[in-house]
Parts: structure tokens; C-alpha cells; sequence
């Protein structure tokens, strides 16, 4: 039988669809093939308009919806070209969806996207809405992946913290008891992402090259740690309905800003958070592993790396055998394969919910 999966990941960043063919065994997971799309410009406009309340939003997201598993397909379709292989030999698709709302507290978290479309224009099976289940059972559905981080990067020997760099940076910390956490620490990409689109037009800034050119704001950057969640115990989660421009626009009070003193102060804000959280929440840490977009912002690193002193090894998941870029779709290839084993994929402990749960819905090929 085949155990090749597709994994679909398009995160808070809303740059694009991550799309990675995966061979999983027993005990690996094997990235054999990848494929970026980026989202055109007025796709991600649209998906940003509904964060918030718009009229006639109920129409617009399954318009949007269909448009963004047209994407997806494409995705998959060309990552079976750039194999040869045929949709008949893919065995399942895990799809996360584009998360347009995230609240839990309210009973509910929306990731959007037509399954059943996806299913119809690729003729392989999808497993989606992962997260429905864990709020269902009382939990904040996010993070999913330390399950997956867990299987794939434990060790016996270390104490080690996985953080996902993305839109929202979240954090899985494995001791090598075999004890785990995972939470949302806060911000990642996301407000440098939308403070550079706005006063350079630039979709993010590569390596934190302007960020750079400033200097850390500190009277903003304790403003802004002041933020309540950021003092909350797991389990938590978090998104754009708090961290968004609103947010950072109530924090940008101060008289005579220079950008790129406000863009520093960001990068300064997401290692702050990283770091506080990790000290805050989890045992001794030996050694830090980045994954996600940002782990590419070579002045975050550098910020994580000064927190952590010499004694924390900070460096990429690319070192342990799994691309930094693609943790995330190949985690949702995994839970694919999870789902259809009927084996659970929560972790009650991360989440918050009353038990393990089987998460996702199958949509047949």
C-alpha cells in the first residue's frame, strides 16, 4: 500500500500555500517534494478583509473559499508533475485551511477552504478542519503541531524547545523525559510583516535587513509586553483578532518615530516574547530549534541567540534533518495519516482539552 501523503499549509502570514509531499512509515517521515503558490494580491486582501466583520462576509468567504482550493489544487497538482506520480498513488491530502477567525474562548475557530472541492479537483481524499474537535472538547485547537514535533525531533539526551515562526510564533518544549508543552508565545512575522508592507510596499523585510537600520524603541517595547496574554499559562492560543494592526497602531502613541526604529522594536517584541515564555513556562533548555518563515530573519536569530546566552544551542530544524520551511505541511501530512488511522492527534496537555480526540473530517476521492 502507499503511505504518500500531501500536507497543505497556508498560516497567519497569508503569503502563500505550502504544499509538501511526504513518505511516512512507522517511524519516519520522509519530505520527498515541495511546492510554494503564492497568493495573488487581491486574494490576500480579500482573506485580510475577513478578520474583521464586513457585509455580505458569510457570501464572500465561500466565494473566497473556492478560490482558495483552486489554489490548493494547483499546489498538488504540481508537485505530482514534479514527481511523475498520480493522484491515484497519493493516499491522502491534510489540508489545514486559511484561519480567518480563532476563538476558541467563544467555542469556534473557522479555517476556510471547500474540501470537497479540493477532493473533486484532485481526485484524492482530504482531511481538514483539524482543529474543530479539540475546541469541541473544550480545547483551544492550536497548536497542533508539538504532536508532530514530538514524534520527529525528541530526544533522550536533551532538553529541547521547537519554535514555529510564522504569522504567530508557537512553541513546543520536549524535555528528554518524554514531558511536553506547547502554546502560541505571541507575535512572529505577522506586525513586521504588515508594518513593512505599509511604509516600504514590501510583502516582508528578507533577513531583517531594515530592522536592522533602527534601534530598539525600549518605553514600546515594555509598552507592548505589557500585553495581558502574554502573562497567561498555557493552555493558550492566539491570532489576528488580537495581534493585528489595531494593536500595534494603540502601541505607535509615541512622538516622532522613525520606521525603521518601530520595525526593530517588532523583531525585539517576538524574540522578547519567545524567550519570556520559554523561561516563564518550561525547565532548563538545551538546545533551540527554528522553523517557519521567520526563522530565516537572521536578526531574530541573532536577538534569540543574545537571550539565550551561550550555553542554549539556537539553530534551524534544518540541522536535524527536516527543512525549515516545510515543518508545518508536513505535520498536516501527518495528521492526515493520523486521521485516517483513527488514531488521536491532540494533545490534551498543549490544548487544554478534556481528552485525546481524533481530529478532522474525511472527504472520500
Amino acid at each position: 500500500m502507499s503511505n504518500l501523503y500531501i500536507g497543505i499549509m497556508s498560516g497567519t502570514s497569508m503569503d502563500g500555500v505550502d504544499a509538501a509531499l511526504v513518505e511516512i512509515g512507522e517511524h519516519h517521515s520522509k519530505l520527498i517534494s515541495t511546492h510554494f503558490l503564492p497568493y495573488p494580491a487581491d486574494l490576500k486582501a480579500g482573506l485580510l478583509a475577513l478578520q474583521h466583520p464586513t457585509e455580505n462576509e458569510l457570501e464572500t468567504a465561500a466565494k473566497i473559499a473556492n478560490q482558495v482550493s483552486v489554489l490548493y489544487a494547483e499546489s498538488v497538482k504540481q508537485l505530482l508533475k514534479k514527481t511523475a506520480l498520480q493522484a491515484s498513488q497519493i493516499v491522502a491530502i491534510g489540508n489545514h485551511g486559511q484561519t480567518i477567525r480563532h476563538r476558541p474562548e467563544l467555542g469556534f475557530t473557522l479555517q476556510i477552504g471547500n474540501h470537497a472541492l479540493l477532493a473533486e479537483l484532485t481526485g484524492i481524499s482530504v482531511v481538514a478542519d483539524f482543529r474543530s474537535r479539540d475546541v469541541a472538547a473544550g480545547g483551544q485547537g492550536a497548536p497542533l503541531v508539538p504532536a508532530f514535533h514530538r514524534a520527529m525531533f525528541a530526544d533522550a539526551q536533551k532538553n529541547r524547545a521547537i519554535i514555529n515562526i510564522g504569522g504567530i510564533a508557537n512553541i513546543t518544549y520536549i524535555a528528554k523525559n518524554g514531558e511536553i508543552l506547547g502554546f502560541d508565545s505571541g507575535p512572529g512575522n505577522m506586525l513586521l510583516d504588515y508594518w513593512t508592507s505599509l511604509r516600504l510596499g514590501k510583502p516582508y523585510d528578507e533577513n531583517g535587513a531594515w530592522a536592522l537600520t533602527g534601534v530598539v524603541l525600549d518605553s514600546m517595547l515594555y509598552d507592548m509586553l505589557t500585553e495581558p496574554y502574554f502573562a497567561l499559562p498555557p493552555p493558550k492560543s492566539t491570532g489576528r483578532d488580537l495581534f493585528n494592526e489595531n494593536w500595534l497602531k494603540q502601541h505607535l502613541l509615541y512622538p516622532h518615530l522613525r520606521s525603521q526604529d518601530v520595525a526593530r522594536t517588532l523583531v525585539a517584541l517576538t524574540a522578547h516574547t519567545i524567550f519570556n515564555a520559554i523561561c516563564n513556562t518550561c525547565d532548563y533548555v538545551d538546545e533551540v530549534y527554528l522553523c517557519g518563515g521567520g526563522a530565516h530573519n537572521s536578526l531574530l536569530a541573532h536577538d534569540l541567540k543574545t537571550l539565550f546566552g551561550e550555553k542554549v544551542l539556537v539553530n534551524k530544524t534544518d540541522v536535524l534533518g527536516i527543512d525549515a520551511d516545510w515543518v508545518e505541511a508536513m505535520c498536516f501530512a501527518w495528521l492526515a495519516k493520523q486521521t485516517l488511522e483513527q488514531k488521536p492527534a491532540n494533545l490534551p496537555v498543549v490544548t487544554g482539552a478534556k481528552g485525546l480526540r481524533i481530529l478532522g473530517a474525511i472527504y472520500p476521492r
